[in-house]
């Protein structure tokens, strides 16, 4: 019997991660995940602005501020360090960090105002939090805080302008206040991110599973549509060989078989296929299901194979899926006696129950250990259908020597059940 399932059927395309972007583009810097070329752009655009405001915003501050320092060349060129430094954020968020609480931290001990200034550690610090570097960004935050307490409180007194005396600790508790609230949008900004890069990794782990499954799907049924019906072409042409000069035809006959097996196997074979050319296009013809089980004896009977089918307990419609599967079921097991055994008969019995479906495929054997050309694919086939639905499928040969499958299936949801049925055919 067939033992290892399929995996050379080919499926749709695997699909890749979603090509959305996990939130606002500006919270996207390099090291959390991986990134475009387009994402280590330097930020041209919100670096200039933010140095013409700074710049200029400055300008006005200093007329508020009569008691400082006046800003001369030198405070402007500090300013545009640390607002330039800004530029370098995404890539070296830790040295930028670091750059502009030192160069603010320098600003301030020379005495020039207070201002926007205090804005390039805030970026700073929320640069490097977001790519991941926390500690860095506190230790920044750190040293700046340390400093400026350190100049206002301490080292004033030799520092310009002159007169200037220390700054309330209330203003100091306002610093505190600013710093904290930095800290904390920098550090919900991360946790968003984190949560949205998270989200994104399991769509994109979410859409490869079901292409995966897609595939397998496929492959199943190519399996068990081309299994089967090669099965029955290898049958009738080894008999149309054989027969081809003693009885012409009896080989005429075994060749019409071959063409329509072939023909039916094709156009199984198209509408699986149908599905990659027009992704959520409807089938053209609908799912193959128990009540073809005629075809299945008739074409059984073609290759000498006698089948009796047995139908038990109060049947109806099934679900697609479990019909589908049961199916494929009895035409893998019929198949398999056809290939690997040496009866010529075959009795399948379909017993319904509330809730479940019961097939069981019974041959008198005895295997003939012939290599009949299976791929080794079916009765793992089998088993994932079953396995599928949440149902359960034993194969194995009988006392007697034949063998038997038998596959449980559940059928909840099914439709109203039908009249009773016990009929053989």
């Amino acid at each position: 019997m067939d033992e290892q399932r399929g995996r050379g059927c080919g499926g749709p395309p695997r699909s890749g991660p979603p090509r959305g972007r996990p939130g606002p583009p500006w919270w996207r810097f390099p090291g959390v995940d991986d990134t475009a070329p387009a994402e280590r752009r330097l930020p041209w655009l919100t670096t200039l602005l933010l140095t013409v405001f700074i710049q200029v915003g400055t300008g006005f501050a200093a007329h508020g501020q009569p008691g400082r320092a006046e800003v001369d060349g030198l405070a402007r060129a500090l300013l545009l360090v640390a607002s330039g430094s800004l530029l370098l954020r995404h890539r070296h968020p830790v040295a930028v960090a670091y750059v502009t609480a030192g160069t603010t931290v320098v600003y301030l001990g020379a005495g020039y105002p207070y201002g926007p200034v205090f804005l390039t550690v805030a970026v700073g610090c929320f640069a490097a939090v977001v790519a991941g570097h926390r500690r860095a960004a506190w230790g920044a935050v750190g040293v700046w805080w340390a400093g400026q307490i350190l100049i206002t409180q301490v080292l004033y007194r030799w520092l310009p302008p002159e007169g200037d005396g220390a700054r309330g600790w209330g203003e100091e508790l306002a610093v505190a206040v600013w710093v904290v609230a930095t800290v904390a949008v920098s550090e919900l900004a991360r946790t968003r991110r984190e949560q949205w890069a998270k989200e994104r990794a399991e769509r994109a782990l979410a859409a490869r599973r079901r292409a995966d499954e897609e595939r397998l799907r496929m492959a199943r049924e190519l399996h068990d549509v081309l299994a089967h019906s090669i099965s029955v072409i290898n049958v009738q042409a080894g008999v149309g060989l054989a027969l081809l000069d003693s009885d012409p035809e009896q080989a005429r006959t075994a060749l019409t078989t071959i063409k329509a097996a072939s023909k039916e196997a094709l156009g199984e074979v198209r509408q699986v296929l149908d599905t990659l050319r027009a992704p959520g296009a409807a089938p053209r013809a609908p799912a193959p299901g128990l009540d073809r089980l005629p075809e299945l004896v008739e074409q059984a009977g073609s290759t000498g194979l006698t089948v009796t089918v047995t139908t038990e307990g109060r049947g109806g419609p099934l679900p697609p899926g479990a019909d589908l599967a049961a199916f494929r079921i009895v035409q893998e097991a019929l198949t398999n006696v056809v290939r690997h055994s040496g009866s010529r008969r075959a009795r399948v019995l379909v017993r319904y129950a509330p809730g479940s479906v019961t097939l069981r495929v019974d041959d008198d054997g005895p295997a003939t250990g012939a290599d009949a050309g299976g791929s080794g694919n079916g009765l793992a086939g089998m088993r994932e259908r079953a396995a599928a639905l949440k149902g359960t499928i034993e194969a194995g040969p009988r006392p007697d020597g034949g063998f038997r499958v038998t596959a449980v299936l559940p059928t909840t949801g099914a439709a109203r059940p039908g009249r009773d049925r016990h009929d053989d055919q």
